[in-house]
């Protein structure tokens, strides 16, 4: 049965009087004017009020309503630990992959010999086409070491699938920490390296083989890394697709086997995609140029550190130490109650989450998420019509679009089987992780002959999170997300639409992002927009990725450059929070159409609506992690979120009042209109 929006949050029902403003005065910084810092003036006592917690790099409202379901999460499965479950159970599986990972005696005790059968099989290797084919079954256990291999789709055909080939294998991700000679890059660099040696060291290797292996290890990584495109062209999904068949990839990297790696992987391909050419050419080179020893230096130390975590509490406490304290300037590890919820997250999390669902989630709060969608899909019908810059064909196209948008609320329709996954107490935590992955990896590689099932949902419902899939036109919100402050059953319209309601039109919108924008409702890559219409749509792209790009996120010390944004690099997310803002106010004014303007708190529904969408971005970060977010992170930090985004939606100015001379004014033809 179809729920009407005013239902939906109340605003029109006979108790509609009795719906709080949803915005916490006691969060706001009044000293400060919203036309000077609006995110200070949202968030800045929350701020006050709530110091970074030692274990995190960030802390806001993701991670409080994450420390939430964390702490429902591990009630559920602390409850399934206290019986015996038959087995081969779901039960029975989620309880031992728990126990497992708590129970550091074992690991303790253990060390690192989990690892030693591994470490053989590697120091076993004579051959390129032994370490070719090493690579493969490796890749099937979780690692990638030297590039990457996976199971993804035809652009042309989403509904086929496709092996690509990619870049990869470096421990650091982003290339900026391998290449960038700033002293927070070199320091960096330089705790990984020591963070090699003592790993090597704590897995047996000597003092003197540790370094010695190390610097085989990094030479390999950083030659891998100065090969690869950087991430804003990464983000360009037509610098990423070059389909060759089968016959042409072997003879270009004819040094290498591959009929025999995918023999391995189990898949006959008739067509690669070789996401970046040149990357793959080095790669060639060094299987074909580097002595073995050091090859096999490298691929024992993307083993060791896949693996750090599941060995002993010395050798994961000490992986910290630069994960954490050096990359995210985190000064204690995340209790063991929680790291350990991680584990069952990454292993079994649908099992997990179809009893969080069950217990947290009801289908009838599921029912009125579909219909809020509902109102979005239809508000972002509205902008695209109020669009002048965009023509009659191109908006048409953007309608058909829009009718194929697949929404997946809460949790999924069909819940994942775990039948086949063994999880076998008597062994390690680091054999049974590993059996997982070969599971997980089987379990797409036997399917890949099939037609892409686009109804399977990307995200467990315990997510603090929401996503948009290009290839199958879809958005997901897990029920993990739609709790407070993002939705709040007893606030008003204002409060929900500018909280869960700009999230949801923030999703829409990356179906019409500079990525999202490229692919059709089918899922397709297509270009179904006018040359004209394209043209204008990108050079409003490049003026928000030049504001983006203007904004200090930290002052340079001692000599060091200031750091900015990366407008290119998350000129996706930004679009979206443009695009979603101005979606949820459209829907907001239609659903409360012909009702009297509440006054709740001193504060007017449009003021509570904008409250609402900066609160939901109101964190504490530490340098450290501003620095590794503004390299890896495709999305704007949290402030700028807010002052980056809003001083081009005009009905903020309106609903504060905000002129010129304040600090955030952007003359009106200077602010980027887009939807």
């Amino acid at each position: 049965m179809a729920v009407a929006a005013a239902l939906l949050l109340g605003s029109t029902t006979a108790n509609a009087q009795e719906k709080n403003g949803g915005i916490k005065k006691e969060n706001r910084d009044e000293s400060v004017r919203p036309g000077d810092d609006f995110y200070q003036y949202a968030n800045g006592n929350w701020m006050k009020n709530n110091p970074l917690p030692a274990e995190y790099g960030r802390y806001g409202s993701f991670e409080v309503l994450e420390q939430k379901t964390n702490q429902q999460l591990r009630d559920l499965i602390e409850e399934l630990s206290k019986t015996q479950h038959p087995k081969g159970s779901v039960a029975q599986k989620v309880a031992d992959v728990y126990k497992l990972a708590m129970d550091t005696e074992t690991r303790d005790k253990s060390g690192a010999a989990p690892l030693k059968a591994d470490l053989k099989a590697i120091a076993s290797i004579k051959t390129v086409n032994d370490l070719f084919n090493h690579i493969a079954e490796m890749m099937i256990t979780g690692n990638s070491p030297f590039f990457g291999c996976r199971i993804g789709t035809y652009r042309e055909d989403s509904n086929k699938k496709l092996m690509a080939v990619s870049q990869g294998g470096t421990g650091l991700g982003q290339k900026d920490y391998y290449t960038e000679n700033t002293s927070s890059m070199v320091t960096v660099r330089n705790a990984y390296k020591d963070l090699m040696v003592d790993l090597f060291m704590m897995t047996g290797s000597s003092e003197k083989q540790a370094r010695d292996k190390m610097q085989n290890a990094w030479r390999i990584e950083n030659r891998l890394a100065l090969a690869q495109l950087d991430r804003d062209e990464m983000r360009d999904p037509a610098k990423t697709y070059h389909l060759v068949s089968y016959a042409e990839l072997k003879s270009r990297y004819n040094k290498l086997n591959w009929d025999s790696f995918f023999k391995i992987l189990g898949v006959s391909p008739n067509e690669v995609n070789v996401s970046v050419f040149s990357f793959m050419d080095e790669v060639q080179t060094i299987l074909t140029t580097e002595k073995m020893e050091a090859l096999k230096n490298y691929m024992e130390w993307n083993l060791i550190r896949g693996a750090a975590n599941t060995l002993s509490t010395a050798i994961e406490a000490r992986n910290f130490e630069f994960s954490g304290k050096v990359l995210q300037g985190v000064t204690e590890q995340t209790p063991l109650w929680k790291r350990s919820l991680q584990v069952v997250n990454r292993t079994m999390g649908m099992a997990l989450g179809q009893m969080y669902a069950e217990k947290y989630f009801p289908a009838e709060n599921k029912e009125r998420m579909v219909q809020l969608v509902k109102n979005l899909l239809s508000a972002m019908g509205k902008r695209v019509d109020a669009q002048e810059w965009m023509s009659d064909v191109t908006k048409k196209r953007a309608h058909e679009k829009l009718d194929k948008f697949s929404v997946k609320i809460g949790y999924p329709d069909k819940w994942k089987d775990y039948s086949a996954l063994n999880i076998d107490p008597s062994k390690s935590l680091y054999e049974n992780m590993k059996a997982v992955s070969v599971w997980n990896y089987w379990e797409r590689a036997n399917k890949f002959t099939q037609p892409t099932d686009k109804t399977e949902m990307g995200m467990t419902p315990q997510t603090v999170n929401a996503s948009y899939s290009s290839t199958s036109n879809g958005i997901t919100f897990p029920a993990g997300i739609l709790q407070y402050p993002f939705f709040d059953m007893s606030a008003d319209d204002a409060f929900n639409y500018g909280a869960i309601g700009v999230v949801i039109g923030h999703e829409i919108t990356h179906g019409f992002d500079d990525n999202g924008a490229r692919y059709d409702g089918d899922g397709n890559f297509s270009n179904w927009w006018t040359p004209e219409d394209k043209a204008q749509f990108e050079a409003k792209g490049d003026q928000l990725a030049a504001w983006f790009d203007k904004i200090v996120v930290l002052k340079g010390q001692n000599g060091e450059p200031d750091l900015h944004a990366n407008g290119r690099y998350t000129l996706g997310e930004n679009l979206s929070d443009h695009g979603g803002l101005e979606i949820a106010w459209e829907a907001y004014k239609e659903a409360t159409k012909g009702q009297e303007e509440k006054i709740i708190d001193g504060l007017t529904p449009a003021q509570r609506f904008f409250l609402a969408y900066s609160s939901i971005w109101g964190q504490n970060v530490r340098d450290a992690e501003i620095i590794r977010r503004t390299k890896t992170d495709s999305h704007s930090l949290g402030r700028w979120r807010v002052n980056g985004t809003l001083p081009h939606i005009n009905a903020w100015y309106d609903a504060f009042g905000v002129k010129e001379g304040d600090a955030l004014y952007v003359a009106p033809e200077n602010r980027i209109k887009i939807w």
